[in-house]
């Protein structure tokens, strides 16, 4: 009897992942608030570095996207500047609880917990997921429809 290796592992935790991918996210309104505003570039910027550490709440699609390609233009600029990437793991430390809060703020507006973005860690199937999700249209917000 040997060790556990990582195919072992794979071979188990693929099929817990598949579980929360397959899963439809909860029916009826979102729980999480609200729909978000569409964005502009600079107004998601400046949403981005508001709600620094705000895990609450929903964010728009233009949103979480203007914020990401925000991040990563200015890690490529950082890593031109200095190939040392000094500069670029500030960035990156500075830019870690973001890009978590709105990942997670991005769910909500899908009407997913948070919590499921660490399905990126189980490469590719998670990977895929996530992506797939952060490109969704929102849950259906009921709050703002009429029955008459």
């Amino acid at each position: 009897m040997g060790s556990f290796s990582l195919f072992h592992w794979l071979i188990v935790l693929i099929p817990v992942a598949l579980i929360f991918i397959l899963r439809k996210a909860p029916a009826g309104p979102n729980r999480f608030g609200r729909l978000p505003d569409a964005m502009g570039f600079g107004q998601a910027i400046s949403s981005f570095f508001r709600k620094y550490v705000d895990f609450s709440g929903r964010a728009s699609r233009s949103e979480f996207w203007f914020s990401v390609l925000f991040v990563v233009l200015v890690s490529i600029g950082l890593y031109l500047v200095d190939r040392t990437a000094a500069l670029n793991g500030i960035w990156s430390l500075a830019t870690f609880l973001p890009l978590i809060a709105i990942a997670t703020r991005r769910f909500h507006d899908i009407n997913r917990r948070g919590w499921h973005q660490l399905l990126w860690l189980l490469a590719p199937i998670g990977t895929i997921a996530v992506i797939v999700w952060c490109c969704r249209a929102p849950a259906a917000d009921h709050s703002r429809t009429s029955v008459f």
